[in-house]
């Protein structure tokens, strides 16, 4: 018998397989391909990463957004390597298994994990870390599903630096200069290492997503508007959901990363609150393991990771996301113009803060004080009208 089984060989499956072995757990990483390469590109703000992950960053640049007016933020905002990030996470003590988590079955003393190959695993804990899927879990969000969506494309420097200069992460661009009505998406720039950079049109929200044909079309518009050219660019396409909801029964198999989810419904990111979350976790473990058990191990890993602070942040998240989503479109590049107008506490504690209930509170209290009353009028009757309010 194992201690930790965890099913997903992505960032957020080794960053805890990891913890977990350093921890001195013994831990086991399944994946039917573990060594395939990250293809995504993962972002995050500097001041969020430990010292330990900063040498995996790709590139990095000061944060702007553009809504109806531009907003130079405080942070510096990068991206990782995902192969440095690999190198860094992995730990010698964790033994790694290609094969994939068909089903579980809770015993008295753990968790017996059948694999397609025909065997089977006993663990105190099992961990869920295959993404949005949760294909050991199971309950992915069904339809209609608010997702973000994005199609981008990687050119060199020199021909992106008419709309990300030099130093600079563009973290949002909502001009419309696609020249399209509709649901507004937003131009994210960012600089990947290289010589290369991320030109890419974003639907931050929409239920159902945007439609990937349509944020191409944005893309190439708006990019020949520009003289930027993408004949022969690489192409990155994104799709996923930002209202996946938090698991109601808590048993011996955990989810983790997007399966969490720990995806922010008001930015999509998710990587570096799992990089954050894996030390804390895996000492949970420990510590639950030998005073309770495999239950014991189970109830400490659920409370690592959706303490009752974290389980109200998420609520309060999820109530801006429902606001977000039925703004008039015309009204979303304002609403960014008022949260990226707040003091640099209330924006760092709402996009960061995840279990800051205060801060959180803070600023969302700034963001209604500072929208001009159309905007406050719309808050208080369609946002956070009670009947509107998501279930976890």
């Amino acid at each position: 018998m194992i201690d930790v089984l965890v099913a997903g060989a992505g960032p957020a499956g080794w960053a805890l397989a990891a913890a977990c072995a350093r921890a001195g757990l013994r831990t086991e990483l399944v994946d039917p391909a573990p060594d395939r390469p990250w293809r995504n590109t993962y972002g995050a703000w500097w001041a969020e990463l430990s010292p330990a992950l900063r040498p995996a960053v790709a590139a990095r640049g000061r944060g702007t957004v553009t809504g109806t007016v531009s907003h130079r933020l405080e942070w510096d905002y990068v991206v990782l390597d995902n192969a440095a990030l690999r190198a860094i996470l992995a730990a010698p003590g964790v033994t790694v298994c290609t094969d994939r988590v068909l089903g579980v079955r809770p015993e008295r003393h753990g968790v017996v994990a059948a694999l397609a190959a025909g065997s089977q695993r006993r663990a105190a804990l099992v961990v869920d870390a295959t993404g949005q899927r949760r294909a050991v879990l199971g309950g992915a969000r069904r339809p209609p599903a608010a997702e973000q969506t994005a199609v981008g494309v990687v050119v060199d420097t020199a021909t992106a630096a008419p709309l990300v200069r030099a130093g600079e992460a563009l973290f949002m661009d909502w001009r419309a200069e696609h020249g399209e009505r509709g649901w507004p998406s937003f131009l994210y720039g960012v600089p990947l290492g290289g010589d290369r950079v991320l030109l890419e049109e974003t639907s931050l929200a929409c239920r159902p997503g945007l439609p990937l044909t349509d944020l191409r079309r944005r893309l190439h518009r708006r990019l020949a508007r520009h003289g930027v050219p993408v004949d022969r660019a690489t192409e990155e396409r994104v799709r996923f959901t930002v209202d996946t909801p938090v698991p109601l029964r808590r048993g011996p198999v955990l989810p983790f990363g997007a399966s969490a989810p720990l995806i922010h419904p008001a930015t999509g990111f998710s990587v570096a609150t799992a990089l954050r979350l894996a030390p804390g976790v895996a000492a949970a473990v420990r510590t639950g393991l030998e005073s309770g058990g495999a239950r014991g191990a189970a109830r400490a890993a659920w409370r690592a990771v959706w303490s009752p602070p974290a389980l109200v942040v998420h609520a309060m998240r999820r109530t801006g996301l429902e606001a977000l989503l039925t703004l008039h479109p015309a009204e979303v590049p304002r609403f960014f113009d008022v949260f990226f107008a707040l003091p640099e506490e209330h924006r760092w504690a709402y996009l960061t803060g995840r279990e800051d209930v205060p801060g959180t509170a803070s600023a969302m209290g700034a963001l209604f004080a500072g929208a001009p009353w159309p905007l406050r009028r719309h808050l208080v009757l369609r946002g956070l009208d009670p009947r509107r309010r998501p279930s976890s």
